[in-house]
């Protein structure tokens, strides 16, 4: 698996373009990371970029982008609404895939260590990075902001991880470190009180509020035994929030960072803040994405709202993320592009995939001279047409009406449906590119020794991934049966016939894709290997053919009773 991290600088610019193009040109500049999103504010006058790569490329682009807004902002002029104290403010390392975070450490010591003596700009470590864990709350480090730095670092206790000891005016101090996925996240209020926004956000944030005596907001603080401010906790841990007013927006935010969106998802977070508000005589006017997310969040959040709504959450990925988009307001203030701004999209290649193809396209493609797609890609969107059509029976089942004691368990297989389709789409254009590795392969040089070995390992790999992969059709077509079976059996009966012909697209996909495992595996030079794999697809042919047969003489016999 391939290394990849994400990497999240934080600017201290967001009004003048051209300072950010230039920032941002570097980033592209090198070869192997892909930037992902530019993401400048005026009234914060802070710009989020997010960029994603091998992470020895990473870094360089990171302080290629850090040496360049260090040459061209200068922190005794800026001012804004964001807390902040360096021209690069912060710039995390996350680890995305193939890479442990003891390993992205690692990495963000390097970055720093760099900066520190390249730059000559002070640097702290913060999050899992953290020398000391008093510095892993980037909100410690940079109390005080760059305003207040000077006479901080002053202090040994605030002595940098890296770089000079004495401030540097221009470009203020860095703080690098690497935590796991965070988003940022506003949601939007309909009043432009800043104080409203803040009351919204300690309901909401983990670290809650202060107490103070009569609950009054400028009245005394309440101090435990020790003298320390007695604190309410707020609703939804691993949350950090603050109140603001944009007068770009005309409006105040709640803004927040969702430090862990397993224990706080973002509609959960968004909710607290719709309860909050509305307590409070505010409403949630909609909310606003900073950089990017991952798809499930989204996902999550659109199941999250179908179900509020009593409805099948089994609808395609597309659904579920214009669902979560409306459901949260996402678009308010700009557009809001799934490409853009979920990151799997953003870093997919760009090259156009058999499945992105119309249905026309498909059929043109498929009937061209070329010798793919051929028949395992055609067995894979055989075996996704027929979970869809069981898919869709249990959908309609979820809505029939006096159904509605059911329509949970409907939207479970229908969900079920869904995942097992997206599977079989994958495998479509993994069968073609199975059979390029092939070609690839016999196209590989023989003339020396070495080569004829490489060659030769690489036929034996591409041959045994040629036959694995309709052997996955296989599989998954088989783990549809029991939801076409059910619909049949006990699904909206108006659409018994098109869960039926569903369990025929199955029985034909596992037909076409055993034909595929038999035409390769003779060519498995690990007869051992060659023999279990055929076994395997024998054995689920035969179970298939009674699966199907035993559907087709039920819905037969439905049909003449």
């Amino acid at each position: 698996m391939l290394k990849i991290i994400e990497c999240v600088p934080n600017f201290s610019e967001g009004r003048d373009l051209v300072v950010i193009e230039k920032i941002a040109d570097t980033i592209r500049s090198i070869d192997g990371v892909k930037l992902l999103d530019v993401d400048p504010g005026k009234a914060t006058n802070r710009t989020v970029m997010t960029m994603v790569g091998d992470p020895e490329l990473v870094i360089e682009a990171a302080f290629q982008a850090i040496k360049k807004a260090s040459e061209l902002i200068d922190m005794r002029q800026h001012k804004g609404e964001h807390p902040r104290m360096g021209a690069t403010d912060v710039c995390p390392l996350i680890p995305v895939s193939g890479i442990s975070m003891a390993e992205t450490i690692l990495y963000a010591n390097r970055l720093a260590k760099r900066v520190g003596d390249e730059l000559k700009i002070p640097v702290y470590l913060y999050e899992a990075a953290a020398s000391v864990p008093e510095r892993s709350n980037l909100a410690t480090i940079r109390s005080g902001e760059y305003e207040g730095f000077e006479e901080k670092m002053k202090n040994p206790e605030w002595k940098p991880d890296f770089g000079p000891t004495v401030f540097n005016l221009q470009n203020g101090a860095t703080v690098i470190g690497a935590r796991n996925f965070l988003i940022a996240y506003n949601v939007n209020l309909n009043t432009t009180s800043e104080r409203r926004a803040n009351s919204v956000a300690f309901d909401v944030r983990e670290q809650g509020r202060v107490l103070r005596k009569d609950n009054k907001h400028n009245g005394e603080i309440l101090r435990d035994e020790n003298g320390d401010p007695v604190r309410q906790a707020g609703t939804c841990k691993s949350v950090k929030g603050i109140g603001w007013f944009i007068p770009e927006y005309g409006i105040a935010q709640v803004s927040m960072n969702l430090t862990d969106i397993h224990v706080t998802p973002m509609h959960i977070a968004f909710e607290a803040c719709v309860e909050s508000a509305a307590k409070r005589g505010m409403r949630v006017t909609g909310s606003e994405l900073i950089g990017l997310l991952p798809k499930q969040v989204l996902l999550d959040a659109g199941k999250f709202y179908l179900l509020r709504q009593d409805r099948s959450a089994g609808v395609s990925e597309k659904e579920l993320i214009h669902i979560a988009i409306k459901s949260m307001g996402l678009d308010e203030l700009s557009a809001f592009d799934p490409q853009k701004k979920i990151i799997e999209y953003a870093i997919s290649d760009s090259s156009k995939l058999l499945v992105d193809m119309s249905l026309t396209e498909f059929a043109d493609e498929t009937a061209s001279e070329s010798m793919a797609p051929g028949g395992g890609s055609i067995s894979a969107y055989a075996a996704a047409l027929g979970i869809s059509l069981g898919t869709m029976v249990a959908n309609l089942s979820a809505a029939k009406k006096g159904w509605e004691k059911k329509w949970m368990d409907f939207s479970d297989w229908a969900t079920k449906g869904q995942q097992i389709k997206d599977e079989l789409l994958r495998l479509v254009d993994a069968d073609t590119q199975a059979f390029n590795a092939i070609i690839e392969a016999i196209r590989m040089p023989k003339e020396t020794e070495s080569e004829k070995n490489a060659r030769s390992t690489a036929m034996e790999a591409a041959n045994i991934h040629a036959t694995e992969i309709p052997l996955k059709v296989m599989q998954i077509a088989a783990s549809a049966y029991p939801l076409i079976d059910a619909m049949v059996k006990n699904g909206n009966p108006n659409s018994i016939t098109d869960a039926a012909v569903g369990s025929l697209c199955l029985d034909a996909a596992i037909h076409g894709a055993f034909l595929n495992v038999k035409v390769n595996a003779p060519s498995i030079q690990n007869k051992e290997k060659s023999d279990a794999l055929m076994n395997e697809a024998s054995e689920i042919l035969e179970n298939s053919k009674s699966v199907k047969s035993a559907i087709w003489d039920y819905t037969q016999a439905k049909l003449q009773s």
